[in-house]
């Protein structure tokens, strides 16, 4: 009882201060954050609209078929007005169609508004029902819409190389595009991929895996399953899902390059990866001993890089093999193709040692980077600089093969043992060099894959745009 006594004697007192709390005055901010709203709300729908998206032909495609529909309803509609006779339902038309209102160009704009509006809503909700299935958590649908437009339009990237070097720049490429092609050598004959080609008889998938991983589009739990390692000890050799995946597919499908295209529907990968051959070649080098002025013949990819001599020259067993056809044919459509990083000699040089591969390098139009090493490699490029590197790829797949060399010019970090910074040669420079931050902090002896992509991406499109030429590249 008490506290209801309590309860009316303050709501008299604020009464009797003529309620101030509802002075109109005081509910501006309120609206004014209400409008805010609102007009925000409205901002967002109308980015429907914005270019590049693809939304506002089809808007205007329903938008027309709608007003013919519509058109012919009014004709069906003044048709019965007028022949009508006078009934119960003739009033409701009228009110309906707005009769009261005498000026017809308002009531015109009235009902477009209202059907544009409609249209509007109903687009939007179509899309999102039919986007939804495909969205990922905490993404925006348009946002999610227009990065898909905007990577579907990049340009035709082609990497080739192997290894670690490989899958870390595709990584940072596919923030750029979606039209990438990843060609990977199949001379590898060690670790998991060298048992299932020797025991399996089929082209060793490692690279191949690693590349699908790096192209992926959700390289979440899906990713981290295919790139799991069995242990040992579980009786499977120490075999990675993804190598047996491959596997298993290649012997189903009957094809190896059926198989990868599969595997690359199960990740949805946004590109492709292809193979330089799909022939069961072996890398095969020359290497100098260490202190000692003899020449011996190392068989075997991963075999190479353990004598830890000087490599004179590097072949393939069988020689000249034929290239893989949809590879020449990527390479001879790319606007942009990019050689490394990676090992020289056994994931580069190894690609460029298909005849017909170089012949589509050298022919085709695209604008030819090659990125070099951060680090060099134990046993196969110690002391080596930047200009040694393209030297010897001279020196196997011929000159004048890349437009520009990307090194890095930050020299940070701890390295491992035995392993040196590659460095630029002013002295022996004759190459066009661009040099730029691409260290990875946590690993220096690698590639940061968003530092490359952004680097490589910032120079295509600097040579690609209204202004420039191929011949801008000779001035840098």
């Amino acid at each position: 009882m008490m506290n209801a006594e309590v309860y009316r004697g303050i709501s008299a007192f604020v009464d009797a201060r003529k309620k101030d709390c509802y002075y109109r005055s005081r509910m501006r901010p309120k609206q004014l954050r209400q409008f805010q709203r609102f007009f925000q709300s409205i901002v967002r729908k109308m980015r429907w609209l914005v270019p590049g998206i693809g939304i506002k032909r089809w808007v205007v495609v329903i938008l027309a078929g709608t007003t013919m529909l519509g058109v012919g309803f009014a004709f069906i509609l003044l048709d019965l007005y007028r022949t009508a006779p006078q009934t119960w339902w003739l009033p409701v038309i009228k009110f309906v169609s707005l009769q009261f209102i005498l000026d017809r160009t308002i009531r015109a704009l009235i009902f477009g508004s209202i059907g544009i509006a409609i249209t509007v809503i109903g687009i939007i909700g179509l899309n999102r029902a039919l986007l939804r299935p495909f969205m990922r958590p905490g993404k925006n649908i348009i946002d999610t819409v227009a990065e898909f437009r905007r990577r579907d339009k990049g340009p035709r990237i082609v990497v080739i190389g192997g290894g670690t070097g490989l899958s870390s720049i595709l990584r940072g490429l596919k923030e750029y595009s979606r039209n990438i092609t990843a060609v990977v050598t199949v001379a590898d004959d060690g670790g998991s991929s060298g048992e299932i080609r020797k025991n399996i008889g089929i082209l060793p998938p490692g690279d191949i895996r690693n590349c699908l991983a790096a192209l992926s589009n959700d390289e979440e739990l899906i990713t981290q399953l295919f790139q799991y390692r069995f242990a040992a000890s579980a009786g499977l050799n120490g075999h990675s899902l993804g190598n047996l995946l491959i596997s298993a597919l290649t012997e189903i499908t009957g094809s190896f390059e059926e198989a990868i295209a599969e595997t690359a529907k199960v990740l949805a990968v946004q590109g492709q990866v292809l193979p330089s051959t799909l022939k069961n070649v072996t890398l095969v080098a020359d290497v100098q001993l260490p202190d000692k002025n003899v020449e011996v013949v190392i068989k075997g990819e991963s075999k190479i890089g353990k004598i830890g001599g000087k490599v004179r020259r590097v072949w393939l067993e069988p020689g000249n093999p034929a290239s893989f056809p949809p590879t020449v044919q990527a390479i001879l459509n790319a606007d942009l193709i990019i050689i490394g990083p990676g090992s020289l000699y056994t994931s580069i040089i190894a690609n460029l040692l298909v005849p017909d591969l170089v012949d589509a390098i050298k022919a085709s139009k695209a604008y030819k980077f090659y990125i070099c090493n951060v680090a060099s490699e134990r046993g196969e490029t110690d002391g080596y600089s930047c200009e040694d590197h393209v030297k010897m790829i001279e020196k196997h797949a011929g000159s004048h093969l890349v437009d520009l060399v990307i090194c890095n010019h930050r020299y940070e970090g701890v390295l491992p043992a035995d392993v040196s910074w590659v460095k630029v040669n002013e002295e022996e420079n004759q190459h066009p060099i661009y040099q730029a931050d691409l260290l990875d902090v946590d690993n220096p002896w690698r590639h940061d894959s968003n530092k490359v992509a952004k680097t490589v991406m910032d120079l295509y499109f600097e040579r690609t745009g209204p202004l420039s030429s191929r011949d801008d590249i000779s001035s840098l």
